[in-house]
């Protein structure tokens, strides 16, 4: 089959060079189509539901309407687990389905669980699913803001109001229109409201209730169509308008008429602008502003949606009213493109390393010009590969991706074709026939191992592809591209490559002498006798390595993947549970003061509280700060690592008062938040019944870490701590004045919440109309008291004879997962590695912190997921191992060969772990499939030395001279494929741009792998054939 390809590529070789230049046409054009992001979409498939329940405490939240979601939840198709948080006035679940679940599929089986829920809630209540996006959807945020002294076209200032309507009637509906945006969530500002200020005293005198006031509004304000009538050949429709136009057409609906004279809305209360009870607001650089936050659907590109909304807002803005503007102030596009420029520099440095090695080391240009043209091929063909395969161009995907790798088999081939083409010409001219038989049986001379090397190195990454979860999304479409790239070499090896030399090679080959090389190759000699000789020495020296570089691996750190530095900073601030809205803004202005201090911070922005799609459930007590960091050569130290920054920061916030802080980074803050549902890189999660036992233990496990080393932002989720003002109605005096408390609860919520009695319309804007107290009123507590209570006969009891008045201090939220309660003490490690960490943590709660029986404590976050890959790996690397050994013992027919290049594994990873505990880099599932690729390394070499060896056994020659001469023949391709498989990946190793830590300790691990690997192939691997073959050679 082999020799098949092999001759007809070489009969052929116009075809095949026109096939290859078809198939880079098609990679050219696939280029355009290739999807770029900066990491793979991690996200589970989760489904959101979402239910306000107005006026409910976190405890009757969980009663009522969780706990009812929840359990109709139970029992779906594919469902992993639930995780529910009760608020005030909030519920939320999340339902998480297994990873090869259809989202929308997903959505319809919730969709249909929520109809039969529906009628065991509250009345009034409608539970709501989230946006369909994945965790990472939020690719592009903006401000609305007005500009300082801006006034409208009243000449008023403008207002937080004129902010929200701008955005929720002006650029919300375009921008929803980006193909590829499935949910625009606004917060901040106040959506326009038309406030029907109550005025009790008034209401009293003229005897007008609340609701004839909110149905006399409902009625009076409607238009109303009354068919239509034929006249004179026309058709004329009857219309009946009654809809209020103005504030003042409110003002003069008639409630009722008393003794002939009508008593009118304006009589009994007053009519404005109000400001809606809100759940959040947005602040930047110290202002209160409109932020938006811009989600993608599930399935496309971010790179391009983010471009496609910040193309539109900047064509959006033209048609905003003058003084308000809109600008972007988070856009993932920055991240991708910084991301891109790392792995280009990388790809681009790296080719350029090979192919200089390549020119010095064959020592002949059309040589080094044929297995150079391999890699911008193959990359080529790599990249129709991954659009048809559905992978985009991310740190992930080609972060194991090293030309030197695509060269291996055509170095091997090319050599080889070079020396024996240089032995058959002898200077001589060789007719095309003769060329052609030359480059035939050269190539196939090799051909079978390098092949066999390169499918091993392509099969090693094959149990990756094992791997579930986030980790599998993680690492799939680097194992994808990798198998991708090593096919198209492998294929252009046996095509291009032969058909390439026959066509550059036709007049006489001359091997130049490298004098360089050939000193090196005399060194080499004397010292491969001398270790031959000392044979015993040589493999016990391996063995002490080996022994060494496995203690010290025992000692190296973990984590799942090392933090991809985004450039940007997440602030979490909370404060005491309770703080209000505009405390809270206050307390968020004085602290973005602080922050915009520093000289590297370009902005600041932050989101209080909750959005109008509730997709973060929080309260207004705690703040998402975005920190946006100046390019690097703007800052006064352009050196200063980032941790610096941070450590700098912390200090700088932490005297602004009543603040707590976690610091992470936007999209690792999400990340997080998607495997635990918490947003550090280690959850501590107590399970169990009584929340006030869950508290004390989640206290007690806070203090008893507080030891650990190197742990920071040590938080436990606030669970208690919200005041309520109750109003305890006594059962007594309702039964003597003949109020129902139904009624009672009624007119109070009326009263200070509102109630909404229709529609005002403005052109195709509209604004809710509530009706309660002014706002002054509202908030006034003493005169609470006092507010005039209804009764059945017709009369009024003021509010303070019917109930007992008082400040509690109750329940903050109530978290669930899998139907249990639960309580979460969250930290972050700085400065060290998660694996260690943990253990430390874990041994400090066993030791100190007694659990009462049914009770429990797991742990989340990152390390959840670093130790679910761990435990695949464990299980799917001794499986690869034993693959390579069955797969060299079909190419050799010998357990003891096989065994002899199988020893190349152990001894490259002894170079790999060298080389990351020199660099002090944590072992990680990105150094794991370093290792994995090593080992397919390690075999290439290995199994083109023996191969050799045995072939020149085959011919006669004694067994040392043919170890001497087969290490000597293979010792410039030896050389050669190592120094470009390491040296594709310097680039890689070194590079400090972003996203650069995340392909970092892959390359490491490589790099100290292959050197250590091509020091065994040279001289290890002879000695111990000579050792194991001793029996032939004393015959």
């Amino acid at each position: 089959m082999l020799d098949a390809i092999i001759q007809f590529s070489l009969a052929r070789r116009g075809v095949v060079m026109a096939a290859v230049l078809a198939l880079c046409g098609l990679g050219l054009w696939n280029f355009n189509r290739l999807p770029i992001d900066a990491v793979p979409d991690i996200t589970n498939v989760q489904v959101m539901i979402n239910t306000e329940a107005p006026g409910y405490t976190p405890l009757e939240v969980e009663q009522r309407v969780t706990y009812a979601i929840e359990t109709a939840m139970a029992g779906l198709p594919e469902l992993q687990y639930t995780r529910s948080i009760s608020r005030y006035g909030l519920s939320q679940v999340t339902v998480i389905f297994g990873d090869d679940t259809d989202i929308y599929f997903a959505r319809q089986l919730v969709n249909e669980r929520l109809g039969s829920v529906r009628a065991k809630l509250p009345l009034g209540l409608e539970p709501e699913l989230g946006p369909i996006a994945t965790g990472l959807g939020e690719i592009f945020m903006f401000t609305v803001d007005a500009e300082p002294g801006a006034i409208d076209a009243n000449g008023k200032l403008i207002t937080p109001t004129d902010l929200r309507s701008a955005h929720d009637w002006i650029i919300r509906p375009q921008l929803l229109r980006v193909p590829g945006v499935v949910e625009v969530n606004p917060i901040g500002g106040y959506k326009r409201e038309v406030l029907i200020g109550l005025q009790p005293e008034k209401m009293l005198a003229y005897g007008i209730t609340q609701q004839e006031l909110i149905d006399a509004v409902g009625d009076n304000n409607q238009n109303r169509g009354a068919g239509f009538v034929e006249q004179k050949g026309s058709q004329w429709l009857l219309r009946i308008p009654g809809q209020a136009e103005t504030l003042a057409d409110i003002s003069q609906i008639v409630i009722k008429t008393r003794d002939g004279q009508p008593l009118r809305v304006g009589d009994v209360a007053t009519v404005g602008e109000g400001k809606e009870l809100r759940t959040g607001a947005a602040t930047q650089n110290g202002r209160e502003v409109v932020m938006s936050t811009v989600f993608m659907l599930v399935g496309e590109n971010s790179r391009t949606v983010a471009k496609a909304v910040g193309e539109r807002l900047e064509e959006i803005k033209s048609s905003l009213p003058e003084g308000i503007t809109a600008t972007a102030v988070y856009d993932r596009t920055g991240l991708v493109d910084k991301t891109l420029k790392t792995v280009t520099t990388n790809l681009l440095e790296g080719a350029l390393l090979v192919i200089v090695i390549l020119f010095l080391l064959l020592g002949n240009v059309r040589a080094a010009i044929i297995t150079a043209a391999v890699i911008p091929v193959a990359m080529l063909m790599t990249i129709t590969g991954m659009v048809r395969s559905g992978v985009s161009a991310n740190l992930m995907s080609l972060g194991a991706l090293d030309f030197g790798l695509l060269v291996d088999g055509a170095i091997i081939i090319v050599e080889n074709c070079l020396r024996r083409l240089g032995l058959a010409s002898d200077k001589q001219t060789l007719s095309l026939n003769e060329r052609l038989d030359v480059v035939f049986s050269a190539t196939k001379e090799v051909i079978r191992p390098a092949l066999f090397g390169v499918f091993i190195i392509t099969a090693v990454y094959l149990p990756i592809f094992s791997l579930t979860g986030v980790e599998g999304k993680m690492f799939h479409p680097m194992a994808m591209t990798v198998v991708i790239a090593l096919s198209a070499a492998m294929l252009l090896s046996i095509t291009f490559v032969p058909a390439a030399i026959a066509m550059m090679f036709k007049g006489p080959v001359v091997e130049k002498e490298n004098r360089a090389f050939d000193a090196t190759k005399n060194l080499y000699g004397r010292l491969l006798r001398k270790a031959i000789a000392m044979r015993g020495a040589v493999v016990a020296a391996a063995l002490v390595l080996l022994v060494v570089c496995a203690g010290l691996a025992s000692r190296l750190g973990s984590e799942f993947v090392p933090n991809l530095d985004e450039g940007d900073i997440a602030m979490h601030a909370l404060r005491i549970p309770g703080t209000s809205l505009s405390q809270a803004v206050a307390l968020q202005e004085t602290l973005e003061a602080a922050i915009k201090t520093m000289p590297e911070v370009e902005r600041v922005f932050a989101k209080i509280g909750t959005a109008d799609v509730a997709t973060d459930a929080v309260p207004p007590s705690v703040a998402d700060n975005f920190i946006i960091l100046k390019p690097r050569d703007q800052w006064p130290d352009p050196s200063k690592p980032k941790n610096q920054i941070v450590e700098e920061l912390a200090a700088l916030v932490e005297p602004v008062p009543g603040n707590r802080y976690e610091f992470l980074q936007p999209i690792q803050m999400r990340f997080n938040e998607l495997l635990s549902g918490v947003r550090a890189e280690l959850a501590i999660k107590i399970f169990g019944d009584d929340l006030s036992q869950l508290e004390s233990l989640g206290e007690e496990i806070q203090s008893a870490i507080g030891s650990v080393d190197d742990i920071v932002d040590i938080q436990m989720e606030q669970t208690t701590g919200l005041s309520m003002l109750t109003l305890k109605p006594k059962q007594s005096a309702l039964g003597q004045y003949g109020v129902e408390l139904n009624s009672l609860q009624d007119q109070v919520a009326t009263a200070m919440g509102g109630q909404g009695a229709g529609f005002f319309y403005e052109g195709d804007r509209r604004a809710e109309i509530v009706v309660r107290l002014p706002e002054d009123r509202r908030n006034n507590i003493d005169l609470l008291g006092s507010l005039p209570i209804q009764v059945s006969s017709g009369g009024y009891v003021p509010l303070k004879e019917l109930v007992d008045i008082g400040l509690t201090t109750g329940l903050n939220q109530v978290n669930r997962e899998n139907g249990k309660r639960r309580v979460v003490v969250t930290a972050n490690v700085r400065g060290r590695d998660l694996g260690s960490f943990v253990s430390d943590v874990k041994a400090t709660i066993e030791s100190q912190v007694a659990l009462p029986a049914g009770y429990w404590v797991e742990y989340g976050g990152t390390y959840q997921t670093l130790q679910s890959a761990s435990q695949r790996l464990a299980v799917v690397v001794p499986v690869t191992l034993l693959m390579i050994i069955g797969l060299l013992l079909l190419a050799l027919g010998s357990l003891k060969d096989a065994m002899i290049i199988f020893s190349g594994v152990p001894l490259a990873l002894t170079g790999g772990i060298l080389a990351l505990v020199f660099r002090d880099i944590p072992f990680s599932i990105s150094a794991a499939v370093g290792f994995i690729a090593l080992s397919g390394i390690a075999i290439l070499n290995g199994l083109v030395m023996v191969s050799f060896i045995r072939e020149l056994r085959r011919e006669g020659l004694g067994l040392e001279p043919a170890i001497i001469e087969g290490a000597l023949t293979r010792l410039r391709p030896v050389v050669t494929t190592a120094l470009v498989a390491s040296l594709g990946f310097i680039p890689m190793a070194l590079n400090t741009g972003i996203g650069s830590e995340v392909q970092r300790p892959l390359a490491t691990v490589v790099i100290g792998g292959i050197l250590s690997s091509t020091l065994l192939t040279l001289f290890v691997l002879p000695s111990l054939y000579r050792m194991l073959h001793r029996s032939e050679a004393e015959v």
